[in-house]
């Protein structure tokens, strides 16, 4: 409208270079507000998602984060696009993960800067596969793809942040019953992509033939994303797993010294004598007939990080606290080897009589956190990571193990962010999923909900209950739907007892494991592939009119 008025003023010269030159002006004036405009649509697509994910919950936001990306890089080539895709990404990664500025500022803005990369192929796919007919479907899977390429490469990857992790008990959170984390994303984009392009038909409408005009695509736009989410509300009904037994579960939570540093487990026999004593209330408890009588109790990750297979002083006080509940305990321990230069992060069962049994090994360890990569590089110029004097070993082995009487699809914190861990231990006999944890590095940092949120998002993937074990917070009962029944304080001691429904069966997304995401993700592949052969086929047209797409015009810079 502002081009049409400036064309439709008097020259003020009759040299048509006067003309000429205001016709520029006003085409440069217009083009900054484009920029302008797909500059706060990409920063407003980051924030979007992170307001949508814990701890700020806006989970509805999630949609509007896919279009408002869309948006940006409709039209655009390629270099616009990337650097667009950037300032998105960082408007995310950036704020979301400033937990782990407990490793130092630099290695917080390392690893943002390592995720906000992804989303620089990913807007130029967009930009690309815009230009297709289904546009929606094509640009929805290449999030898929972003995140299938993130939660593997580099290091083992690192999934935090997806869009899916934004939806722990909502409509979208159903489609992880049928295709796991990568089916929710899909979906939360799909919608907010399929309103975006009512958007952009009602705007073209509008102009073509007035306001009225624009009421049925908008109202298309609208009841698409709509009937997105009720689907995902009917999803976990289809293939739900049968009930089992009911099994009586506790979770402790003993607390640590010196929340938020790293030097908290250097207190190393106060933690196992915090979560000693959680288990010795516990029994108090029973005791008292405050609480029913556990057949089982989960405790966090690191509840005891000494080799207690070689420290009889700290096994004799597991020993204690097990007989006196007298039920068999999952005790967080670590296994050092090579003199202390490696170790294990373990999950044991505990038995009153027997001792350490059956054991988990996480399987996900956090790069900076639990081992140092390339650690003659880093520590060469990053001396403070030489106080993470052992490297953790990765396990191998899935998550299932079994006392009380029930089958727990093991997780240790940072491995309940990807897919496989839970989905194998499920698919190994385990009945209710535990999350054992420690957060005590990120209390109060939004981390920990963050995590639950996941866990949640886990629930309804394979539909069973969880329990989420912390050392300071956030512990948590959580139901198959996604509901939390029970959270704990954070930086505080607590003791919880659940009566929980132990599952059998797999739901679909188990049944069919990685298969969704990588449908998506090759779908994604392919529509950029065609979009871009297109393109060059019709490049020389478009140079020659600019064009126009669903109300959007066509930026060459």
């Amino acid at each position: 409208m502002v081009a049409e008025g400036i064309r439709q003023e008097p020259a003020e010269s009759d040299t048509g270079r006067a003309g000429d030159a205001g016709g520029a002006r006003a085409t440069a004036h217009r083009d900054r507000i484009r920029l302008a405009v797909r500059i706060l649509a990409a920063v407003g697509s980051g924030l979007a998602q992170l307001l949508a994910l814990p701890p700020y919950g806006l989970w509805w936001l999630g949609p509007f984060s896919a279009a408002l990306l869309t948006l940006a890089v409709l039209g655009v080539r390629m270099r616009r696009a990337a650097w667009l895709g950037l300032l998105s990404g960082a408007s995310l990664m950036v704020p979301l993960i400033k937990w782990q500025d407990v490793f130092g500022t630099d290695v917080w803005l390392l690893i943002a800067a390592a995720e906000t990369a992804y989303y620089i192929p990913m807007a130029m796919g967009i930009a690309c596969a815009a230009r297709l007919r289904a546009w929606p479907v094509w640009t929805a899977a290449l999030w898929v793809l972003q995140e299938a390429v993130r939660a593997r490469f580099p290091l083992g990857g690192f999934p935090w942040g997806k869009l899916a992790f934004a939806q722990p008990d909502t409509p979208f959170s159903g489609y992880a019953a049928w295709g796991s984390s990568a089916l929710v994303t899909f979906m939360v984009a799909l919608a907010g992509t399929v309103l975006l392009a009512g958007l952009l038909r009602a705007a073209r409408a509008r102009r073509e033939g007035g306001p009225w005009r624009a009421v049925p695509p908008l109202a298309a736009g609208l009841a698409a994303a709509l009937a997105i989410g009720a689907a995902g509300m009917a999803a976990p009904m289809v293939g739900a797993p049968a009930r089992d037994h009911t099994a009586t579960v506790a979770l402790v939570q003993g607390n640590v010294p010196r929340v938020g540093t790293m030097d908290i487990l250097g207190e190393r026999m106060q933690v196992l004598q915090n979560h000693v004593d959680g288990v010795h209330e516990l029994a108090r408890r029973v005791r008292a007939g405050e609480v029913d009588q556990p057949d089982l109790v989960i405790l966090p990750e690191n509840s005891a990080d000494i080799d207690v297979y070689n420290d009889p002083r700290a096994a004799a006080l597991i020993s204690a606290a097990a007989q006196d509940v007298d039920a068999p305990l999952l005790f967080g321990l670590t296994r050092f080897y090579d003199d202390g230069a490696k170790r294990e992060i373990r999950s044991v069962v505990w038995d009153p009589e027997d001792g350490p049994g059956d054991y988990y090994t996480k399987r996900f360890l956090v790069p900076f956190g639990e081992y140092i990569p390339y650690r003659d590089f880093f520590t060469g110029f990053i001396s403070r990571l030489e106080k993470i004097g052992s490297d953790a070993v990765p396990g191998t082995e899935p998550g299932a193990v079994a006392l009380g009487g029930t089958t727990l699809a093991t997780a240790i914190c940072f491995d309940v962010a990807f897919d496989r861990p839970v989905r194998e231990a499920v698919e190994a006999g385990g009945q209710i999923i535990a999350v054992p944890t420690n957060n005590a590095n990120y209390n109060f940092t939004g981390q920990s909900d963050q995590q639950l949120a996941i866990t949640q998002l886990r629930a309804v993937e394979h539909g069973r209950p969880a329990v989420v074990a912390s050392t300071s917070g956030i512990s948590a009962v959580v139901e198959p739907d996604g509901t939390v029944t029970y959270r704990s304080p954070e930086n505080a001691p607590a003791v919880h007892v659940a009566e929980l429904t132990a599952m059998s069966g797999l739901t679909p997304a188990a049944r069919l494991g990685a298969l969704p995401e990588a449908v998506l993700s090759a779908i994604a592949a392919a529509a950029v592939i065609a979009a871009a052969v297109g393109a060059r086929r019709a490049r020389g047209r478009a140079r020659g009119h600019g064009g126009e797409r669903d109300g959007t015009a066509s930026d060459t810079r």
